[in-house]
């Protein structure tokens, strides 16, 4: 892999046509590292925010420990770069054969239920299999409410009276029980945690034994753009909600119990920028090298706000207007597609032409994961790059500006 100071420097020596990604190695593990002293347990990283090798290899370099899988192709992600790291089967929902996979070749013993369904499949491998039920932990999965962008209770999680009957007949059954929650991706309102704690708590009274352990998910936010014109509340610090969760957890009284954690976004988000071309301008409309359907799923689903740099290409020796200016243009993917447009705009300077670049900063979560290979395109190149997005030359503007559209 190539390595650069910054983007602007690897997008003049490359002059790439297609899709570069910057991987900041450092900074992911400075945040993975930030985020396990945090928190007061087990921190598990989602493996399907960003499951490329070099990424989960850099987290283990980090001293990441455990890993949140849902899949036999993320089972053997992580085995690839860790013979001895835990990994913890979250996904509610899974094929039989899987779990018997998870248990007899990968010697998973973590494993989380929201129906008496998945107690079947389970009770059935785990007998086949004679392991004793006492060696392995299930957690059940409560559903909970609030603000996100993604939320995840629409699919997933028992309510918390059916809760307490899964958690019942699992300990009948001998196996360890805890209880955990998925609160979103991207959390919008820092009171939701406190809402999912006082229902874990609701579940725990009346149970009749002592749960294992408490599984707080992820949903923790990442820092992105920040929008001027947005009319939303800033989301506080992570320093600052952590500290929220920890007193909530102590209020609680969940504290003394193990701990687990399954952050995803607000690891691996700064690790990666993304260098695009702009392959046409036409007016105020910039058709790039990427879009919905590879990179920037994420930012359209989510309407995130995403950092965006300019980068001229000094061969174009003749512009129109002031760099200083800057203003919103629609932005459409590659594809064929007419779908492939982004909700937001991208404000950028007047200047922006045809064979110009753009870097598109935090892009590490849910962009390589969910790229696809819609009309043959798939960005699959890498660089590496030493300084931190936010070093250097500041963002001209800000992708996804909620409140003004575009020309």
């Amino acid at each position: 892999m190539q390595k650069f100071d910054n983007a602007t420097e690897a997008a003049l020596a490359l002059r790439p046509d297609d899709p570069v990604y910057c991987f900041r190695p450092d900074v992911l593990k400075a945040d993975a590292r930030q985020f396990m002293q945090m928190f007061p347990g087990k921190t598990a990283y989602a493996v399907k925010t960003n499951g490329e090798q070099l990424v989960l290899k850099a987290l283990v370099e980090a001293g990441v420990t455990a890993f949140d899988v849902a899949s036999p192709g993320e089972f053997a992600s992580v085995r690839a770069v860790s013979a001895d790291a835990e990994m913890l089967y979250m996904h509610p929902v899974k094929a039989q054969s899987d779990i018997r996979l998870a248990l007899e070749r990968y010697g998973i013993r973590v494993i989380a239920v929201d129906h008496e369904d998945e107690v079947t499949k389970l009770t059935r491998v785990v007998r086949a299999l004679d392991i004793d039920p006492g060696a392995i932990t299930v957690f059940v999965r409560i559903q909970t409410k609030g603000l996100a962008a993604y939320e995840l209770s629409k699919k997933f999680g028992a309510g918390p009276a059916y809760a307490v009957e899964l958690a019942d007949r699992l300990n009948r059954y001998g196996y360890k029980v805890g209880l955990c929650f998925h609160v979103g991706s991207q959390i919008e309102d820092p009171d939701t945690y406190e809402r999912a704690l006082a229902s874990a708590d609701w579940v725990r009274n009346r149970v009749g034994f002592d749960i294992a352990g408490l599984d707080v998910g992820g949903g923790f936010p990442a820092e992105y753009g920040i929008d001027p014109a947005s009319k939303k509340p800033p989301m506080p610090s992570l320093e600052h909600l952590m500290a929220r969760l920890r007193a909530d957890l102590r209020e609680w009284q969940f504290d003394t119990l193990p701990l687990v954690a399954e952050p995803g976004r607000v690891i691996v988000a700064r690790a990666f920028s993304l260098i695009v071309r702009v392959l046409l301008r036409k007016g105020r409309r910039l058709y790039i090298n990427d879009g919905i359907w590879a990179s920037l799923s994420d930012s359209w689903t989510g309407k995130l706000t995403l950092p965006a740099r300019f980068i001229p290409d000094p061969a174009i020796r003749s512009r129109n207007g002031s760099e200083s200016n800057i203003v919103p243009f629609k932005v459409c993917g590659a594809t064929c597609d007419s779908v492939d447009i982004l909700s937001r705009p991208f404000w950028l300077p007047e200047t922006v032409d045809t064979g110009d670049w753009i870097e598109i900063g935090h892009i590490g979560a849910y962009s390589l994961s969910l790229r696809t290979r819609f009309n043959g395109f798939y960005p699959d190149t890498f660089v590496e790059v030493t300084t931190p997005f936010e070093e250097g030359v500041a963002p001209q503007g800000f992708a996804s500006v909620e409140t003004m559209a575009a020309e």
